[in-house]
């Protein structure tokens, strides 16, 4: 039967085919995601351009004026064109001058400083680094004092192929004189980095001069010639394409809220101690005041180290009674005993640290009971279904065990088996698409417990919980049956899904 469209859900992906979650990057910016960037042949010679043109400004003087020298990149037609005239000439065939004209030669690899690509279609090298500030996320005193953590912003920025490019350059001008004051210009800026200020820029050397004059349809030429070697690095836009990390990637920290709690109070100004040897005074009279002598007299007689005042004196109701207690630390104190003779009724808790010693308990109503021992008899608690007992401890039964009205006797560690077991298993196969089958058996409930059912098991499909809503399950032989509602749980088993049980098997 197909499923309702509108009712169907997403199934959660096989593990065999799930892609790995990197939550790092589960995160929502105003910012958003930095772009990615990359450093091609062309940018590089973009660089040189710029610096000549901005920076070293090639400028001559002729006839009293200021002309500015234009730099040219030379194609292999106008480069083969030079060399085999000696000077350029424009649209017109009239000679340019003066001019500077350059072109790329060649690259290589940069041995100082290795870069071993583990895998070209799924790079691994790149550096991580901190952003230390920014407008969000402030680092002031106040995030200090309050404890507030700042959310710290990480990038990852791929480790490009490092080169070296040669590039040759000559220079045409009319008199030596001009030349001399390009060269010291050119000459000046050797080894520094030449580029576009806050972009790209990379690290140049001149090699040498060559200096030679020639003469052109009546033209006096001046050329020098040199060699430039530049450190560049490259970054090509396909790295971008690839699946992966990209050549500029956004990490964000979660945020933190430590709260602390502070007092101005020490704990010995809200906490007392009491000295050694403190006294106790025990006033003891009779409710109410006056009347007869009471018939049963108690009293309190001191023990080693316990000095009681009035030791042994028995308190009739008649007179007020009035004792203190002391503790004479030097000797290990023995503490007194009460004496009495009759019912006790106290209105508070009766507190015993040594054993509470009686033929009968009789409880009136539900309670705590904690207890060390019995000696002997037999003890009754309760007497309504409502009635609760809680122990604290081990509870140890000798003789027969009842539990709801069934005779249990020695089978205590049958219950114990069935309770503890859970076994986790995985489905062997698809008998349809709405029925798995697994290699097992299920545990049988010992007598007094309900048999076992669905509700002693969980399923997980790719990872995902299973409603029990939709499940049924049935033991047919040595083999353990799921069958699904696929109407209601909203999509059908398929071969490669792995489905996981735990619960109740035997073994």
């Amino acid at each position: 039967m197909p499923i309702d469209i509108k009712t169907q859900r997403k199934k959660p992906e096989p593990r065999s085919t799930r892609g790995k979650l990197n939550r790092a990057r589960q995160y929502k910016s105003t910012e958003g995601q930095p772009k990615d960037i990359s450093v091609t042949l062309m940018d590089m010679d973009s660089a040189i351009m710029y610096y000549f043109d901005n920076v070293i400004k090639p400028t001559v003087t002729e006839n009293g004026e200021q002309i500015k020298v234009p730099t040219m990149y030379a194609s292999p037609e106008r480069w083969h064109s030079i060399n085999k005239t000696g000077f350029m000439r424009d649209s017109k065939r009239q000679i340019i001058l003066p001019v500077i004209a350059f072109r790329r030669t060649g690259m290589e690899k940069d041995d100082t400083i290795p870069v071993d690509k583990i895998d070209p279609l799924d790079p691994k090298l790149f550096y991580t680094f901190e952003r230390k500030f920014t407008d969000n996320n402030r680092y002031d005193n106040f995030s200090v004092q309050q404890g507030i953590i700042p959310q710290r912003e990480y990038y990852n920025v791929a480790v490009p192929d490092y080169m070296v490019l040669n590039y040759d350059f000559i220079i045409f001008t009319h008199y030596i004189e001009q030349m001399n004051r390009l060269v010291e210009r050119i000459n000046w800026s050797a080894g520094s980095y030449w580029g576009e200020p806050g972009k790209m820029r990379f690290k140049t050397n001149i090699e040498s001069y060559t200096d030679s004059t020639e003469l052109a349809d009546r033209d006096r030429i001046v050329k020098t010639e040199f060699s430039v070697s530049l450190k560049g690095y490259l970054i090509p836009d396909a790295f971008n394409e690839l699946q992966g990390p990209h050549t500029m990637q956004k990490y964000l920290t979660p945020k933190k809220l430590v709260i602390g709690a502070e007092t101005d109070l020490s704990v010995a100004s809200i906490v007392q101690t009491p000295d050694e040897g403190t006294n106790v005074t025990l006033t003891t009279q009779r409710s109410g005041g006056g009347g007869g002598a009471l018939t049963n007299k108690h009293s309190l007689v001191q023990g080693t180290g316990i000095t009681i005042t009035e030791s042994g004196v028995g308190f009739d109701g008649s007179n007020t009674l009035t004792q203190t207690i002391a503790l004479d630390t030097t000797h290990s104190p023995t503490f007194p005993s009460l004496t009495t003779t009759g019912n006790i009724t106290s209105q508070g808790d009766i507190i015993a640290v040594g054993n509470v010693i009686a033929k009968n308990y009789i409880v009136s109503s539900s309670v705590t009971f904690q207890t060390q021992s019995f000696s002997s008899g037999s003890t009754i608690f309760g007497d309504d279904v409502s009635d609760t007992h809680q122990f604290t401890g081990s509870v140890s039964v000798n003789g027969s065990l009842a539990l709801n009205g069934v005779a249990v006797g020695t089978s205590v560690s049958t219950f114990d088996e069935y309770i503890r077991k859970t076994f986790v298993k995985k489905a062997s196969s698809l008998l349809t698409n709405s029925t798995a089958s697994f290699n097992a058996v299920t545990a049988s409930a010992p007598t007094g417990l309900s048999v076992t059912n669905e509700d002693d098991f969980i399923f997980f499909l790719n990872g995902q919980y299973m409603e029990h809503d939709a499940l049924q399950i049935e033991q047919s032989g040595s083999v353990f049956l799921l069958k699904v509602d696929t109407d209601s749980i909203g999509y059908f088993l398929e071969t490669d899904d792995e489905i996981i049980a735990q619960g109740k098997f035997n073994a």
